[in-house]
C-alpha cells in the first residue's frame, strides 16, 4: 500500500512536467518514514518549486455491514507554480468517506440557497 502511494506521488510530479526536452529537475529535499502500525509520512521539494507533504495513519472504520476494518486516513498538501507564474496550493484528506481537496484551482460546489 505504501509503495503504491509513493508511486502515485512520483507519477503526479512527472505528469506536471511539460512534454519536450527538459533538464532533470533537482530534488532539494526528500523524506520518507514508515511506522510499524502501518502509518507513514513523506515530503519532498524540487528546484522548480514543487512541494508535497503527506501523512497516513491506520484507523478502524465500519463497513456496510457494520464490521470493523482498517483504513488508511491520509492528510497532505502539494504546491507548485502554475503556467502563469502563480503559486498554487492544494490541501487534501482521504478517508473512508473518499478524497476531499481544497484549493484555488479546485472547483467549489455551490451551496444551496436559503429561501
Amino acid at each position: 500500500m505504501k509503495v503504491i502511494i509513493v508511486a502515485f506521488a512520483l507519477v503526479a510530479v512527472v505528469a506536471a512536467v511539460p512534454v519536450g526536452e527538459q533538464e532533470p529537475i533537482e530534488i532539494l529535499r526528500s523524506n520518507f518514514d514508515t511506522k510499524p502500525e502501518g502509518g507513514y509520512a513523506f515530503d519532498f521539494e524540487t528546484a522548480n518549486g514543487i512541494k508535497r507533504s503527506e501523512q497516513g495513519e491506520v484507523k478502524e472504520a465500519l463497513d456496510e455491514e457494520n464490521k470493523p476494518h482498517p483504513v488508511v486516513v491520509v492528510r497532505g498538501s502539494y504546491s507548485y507554480v502554475d503556467l502563469n507564474g502563480n503559486p498554487e496550493t492544494v490541501n487534501y484528506y482521504a478517508d473512508e468517506t473518499g478524497y476531499h481537496a481544497e484549493g484555488a484551482s479546485i472547483p467549489k460546489v455551490p451551496s444551496p440557497s436559503r429561501r
